[in-house]
């Protein structure tokens, strides 16, 4: 299998995953959206990058990377260190990430509000529409949630 495919499959897992979490209610899979959202939301990337042609296979891009820099913070963010290359939407594409990550450990470990859980909801389908587009125009197609 190509990372492309690959990652394709990771994709439609994880959106199963939201999808079933929805349909049962978003309050009471918190645990779920905050792993499924962020895995695939790394997987989205992964895949967008490999169809630019920016990383090469088998390079992985880790979800820590994405901890919201601080205001006035002097150092370059890791993920801006890490992904150096330039692509359509990425500004708002890392902006997308880091609500998804800043909210991440609070479905998955702690006792979350709905409006947390929302939150980074709308983030990951921002985030998933942009990519969706984008690969569209390489011919690329993947899962809708």
């Amino acid at each position: 299998m190509t990372s492309i495919s690959i990652h394709k499959e990771h994709i439609k897992e994880h959106i199963q995953e939201l999808r079933d979490a929805i349909t049962i209610g978003i309050e009471q899979r918190p645990a779920t959206l905050g792993l499924h959202t962020s895995a695939c939301s790394i997987s989205l990337l992964e895949l967008y990058l490999h169809k630019l042609e920016k990383i090469q296979g088998g390079t992985m891009i880790k979800h820590e990377w994405f901890k919201e820099p601080q205001i006035g913070q002097k150092i370059i963010p890791v993920a801006e260190r890490k992904i150096t290359a330039e692509f359509p939407h990425k500004e708002k594409i890392f902006k997308l990430l880091y609500i998804i990550e800043n909210n991440r450990n609070k479905l998955i470990y702690g006792k979350p509000i709905l409006t947390s859980i929302q939150t980074i909801l709308e983030a990951f389908q921002k985030l998933h529409a942009i990519i969706k587009e984008e690969l569209a125009k390489k011919g690329e197609d993947i899962e809708t949630l």
